[in-house]
């Protein structure tokens, strides 16, 4: 990492499938470090699938070692039993990154979409699209891990 730059981790939190993104910025340069997903084992109890999801994502931060975090807002989906999940992994997530002492910023889907595409009702295909020109390096993601580059790049566009 160069001297000058600051490493930021984007999280787009999921009970199934949370994808993370880590990024470096310095000045207005955007550079990739990794990307990857968190997938806890279904069949389990969701204590125990929280548990995992907490622990994956704390090896990664020590590995990592980001300066500063970003987090997708909740959205309330029409399923309540969705949205609730959601809010669970993204309270183990959250509580992890405060447990590491970062500060986690929460952008709106919207907003993260508006920040990369320029419309605030983009596409997962435009989104992935978008980060794969802004960060060349990162050759083939799935889509948790894009919204999770997304987020950072939100977040590098926003923070101060």
């Amino acid at each position: 990492m160069h001297p000058e730059a600051t490493r930021l981790i984007g999280i787009d939190p999921g009970l199934q499938k949370t994808g993370w993104g880590i990024i470096d910025i310095s000045g207005t340069s955007l550079r990739l470090v990794d990307s990857g997903r968190i997938k806890p084992n279904p069949n389990r109890p969701i204590a125990e699938r929280l548990k995992f999801l907490s622990q994956e994502l704390d090896a990664i931060l020590l590995q990592y070692e980001p300066h500063d975090a970003a987090i997708e807002e909740t959205f309330v989906n029409q399923n309540p039993t969705t949205s609730l999940k959601l809010g669970m992994a993204r309270g183990a997530a959250i509580l992890t990154l405060a447990n590491r002492n970062l500060s986690v910023a929460e952008y709106a889907p919207n907003k993260i979409k508006k920040s990369v595409t320029g419309q605030g009702h983009a596409t997962k295909q435009q989104i992935g699209m978008m980060v794969k020109v802004l960060l060349p390096a990162c050759g083939e993601l799935g889509e948790d891990e894009a919204d999770a580059l997304a987020i950072a790049i939100t977040h590098a566009h926003y923070h101060k």
